[in-house]
């Protein structure tokens, strides 16, 4: 079992910047694909971005390509998700998930993935 926990989170005007972190436990981080999805009220649960287990390679949905990095340190067995020139349109509760793999690059597809968070509120005001 693998239990991943988001933070970094909040309230940030448009043009702010935040910092989500999923600190994963329970099996080998580094064995990891890693990806972080969004869900705003009455959508679907949308693909953000991807990272491979070694961190080399990196995916991203067209809506956020160029302002948000996704990053992981395998030593903390942590992922991150740096979003920047937020925009109200990106208010969302933020998850992230993983799927535990010794082969293979990034998922983009919310159903290749084993396990999911509880998700981190992100809210952008005008």
């Amino acid at each position: 079992q693998v239990q991943l926990v988001e933070s970094g989170g909040g309230l940030v005007q448009a043009g702010g910047s935040l910092r989500l972190a999923c600190a994963a436990s329970g099996r080998t981080f580094s064995n990891l694909a890693m990806g972080w999805f969004r869900q705003a009220p009455g959508k679907e649960r949308e693909f953000v971005a991807a990272i491979s287990r070694s961190g080399v390679t990196k995916e991203y949905a067209a809506s956020v390509k160029g302002r948000f990095t996704i990053s992981r340190d395998n030593a903390k067995n942590t992922a991150y998700l740096q979003l920047n020139i937020l925009q109200p349109e990106d208010t969302a509760v933020y998850f992230c998930a993983a799927k535990y793999r010794l082969y293979g690059g990034t998922i983009s597809r919310p159903s290749e993935y084993d396990y999911w968070g509880q998700g981190t509120q992100v809210t952008v005001s005008s």
